[in-house]
């Protein structure tokens, strides 16, 4: 069930009538659960099960690290746990780029091909996955008990708003609210739709839709078109591309976090913010931070921080757990050697830059980059190399990527196939000006969802009734999936 759907405008607003009408805490909890069942059944019926299954598995695998007795016992318990939902993530994700590799190297010594596995990827699993291994990693830790209620437990890892494709969640941030939300003293307590939730996350669905179905869509006929098959093309073509795809991307991830974290935030559950105008760091590092906030956050302290610990001091550890980790998060985006491209390009990025701050801390103190040319001179440095980067992420075949990322580099200077392309593509183009247009304005005015959603509410209803027309005029009725629910 996609988001930019009617079938979810419809399942949404039944979810909230429901709601508003059940009283009982217990009955609120199996019906938000039956709810994020049904929304991923349009997944697989066989998928359902198999997150039903690594559910209960891993609910009683965190009761059992809490009880053991030594921490050889508990590590073995948590590896065991990391194991089964690696391997399960890695079998559906990974078999068959791992046998079609395997069989490139047979091919010249006349070996019979291993046959390739008819495997679909489960939907959303490589989110719930790491929904599961945090919680059970920060049991282990001992900086949450594990959850009381298996019901609890399975809607925070199947809670539908952020099932297919994120924002993960921390079950250290999550559980609590469940607590507050369905258990008091009369325990009669229902989920609270209130009026400031309500249109604060109504505003926040509102602009996921627009830049979705609005920008991301519209925009999506661009990138297609010129990579379709790259080889020939001008170095500014390439670019134009590249830039549209950057912006399509923004669009469509962040705009799905909008919408869940929206949708979230009306059901009475805060989700933290996913995207933080990422298009204006001024460094690989601060990136980051704004991009894909809940990956990067949970890589850097479930997988990064652990690694280089105790060798925190030691450069080498530094760029080494620093390259591994970006290995592992391009790896996590998709099977293929573009995705490892992707993810080895940001890890050079992040690993030199913190290098350079721990080394020469007095350069990032100069008096240049904390003045405006000195600003933009480093925005405009970091998102070339950010866009570059995009090249390896919307490209698989490895002569159209390498062809691609030397014109993204090695300008020829030819403008004809540029101007031509723009002439056939002038609503997307138009869209990317107006995106760029909009983005300064909400990076000028940090708050700007939050001040519109306390507008009086005249003003309010006509700023909604704006944006939900300006994404129906360019509505094909053909809804898109997000580029996030492949991986």
């Amino acid at each position: 069930m996609l988001f930019n759907s009617l079938e979810f405008v419809v399942f949404f607003t039944l979810v909230l009538a429901v709601i508003a009408v059940i009283k009982h805490r217990y009955f609120q909890h199996l019906f938000i659960l039956s709810a994020s069942y049904f929304f991923y059944y349009f997944s697989g019926t066989y998928f359902i099960s198999i997150l039903i299954a690594s559910t209960i598995i891993d609910y009683f695998l965190g009761k059992e690290i809490f009880r053991a007795e030594t921490i050889k016992k508990k590590k073995l318990i948590l590896t065991i746990s990391i194991i089964f939902n690696l391997g399960l993530l890695g079998f559906f994700k990974y078999t068959n780029f791992a046998i079609e590799q395997f069989n490139g190297r047979l091919q010249n010594f006349n070996v019979q091909q291993i046959p390739l596995l008819d495997l679909a990827l489960p939907v959303g699993i490589s989110f719930y996955t790491f929904h599961s291994v945090g919680y059970l990693i920060d049991v282990y830790r001992g900086h949450i008990l594990p959850s009381k209620s298996l019901r609890d437990y399975a809607i925070f890892v199947a809670f539908f708003p952020q099932l297919v494709a994120g924002p993960i969640l921390r079950s250290k941030l999550f559980l609590p609210q469940l607590k507050e939300k369905f258990e008091s003293s009369d325990k009669i307590r229902q989920f609270v739709i209130e009026n400031p939730n309500l249109k604060l996350g109504i505003t926040l669905m509102a602009f996921g839709f627009l830049k979705k179905m609005f920008f991301a869509d519209n925009i999506s006929q661009l990138p297609n078109e010129i990579f379709l098959n790259p080889i020939g093309l001008d170095s500014f073509t390439v670019i134009l591309g590249t830039i549209a795809f950057g912006i399509q991307i923004y669009c469509d991830f962040s705009g799905y976090s909008d919408i869940a974290i929206g949708a979230a935030l009306i059901l009475g559950i805060k989700i933290p913010k996913n995207f933080n105008k990422p298009f204006f760091a001024t460094s690989p590092t601060e990136f980051w931070r704004r991009w894909h906030i809940s990956l990067s956050s949970w890589v850097r302290d479930y997988l990064y921080l652990p690694l280089v610990f105790n060798r925190r001091k030691s450069l080498t550890a530094v760029f080494l757990g620093m390259m591994f980790t970006f290995f592992l998060l391009g790896l996590w985006h998709g099977a293929g050697w573009n995705f490892i491209v992707f993810g080895l390009l940001h890890g050079i990025y992040v690993a030199i830059d913190t290098i350079i701050r721990m080394k020469f801390p007095s350069l990032t103190k100069l008096v240049f980059f904390k003045t405006k040319i000195g600003t933009i001179i480093s925005i405009l440095f970091t998102q070339y190399l950010v866009f570059f980067a995009f090249i390896a992420f919307r490209i698989q075949d490895v002569d159209q990527l390498s062809y691609s990322m030397q014109k993204f580099v090695l300008l020829d200077l030819q403008t004809n196939e540029v101007l031509a392309v723009i002439l056939q593509n002038k609503v997307s183009v138009a869209l990317l000006f107006l995106f760029v247009i909009l983005h300064i304005v909400s990076y000028k005015k940090s708050n700007l969802i939050e001040s519109i959603s306390d507008l009086k509410l005249r003003y309010w209803t006509l700023f909604i009734t704006l944006i939900i027309g300006a994404v129906l005029y360019l509505y094909d009725a053909n809804p898109d999936d997000f580029i996030y629910f492949r991986f």
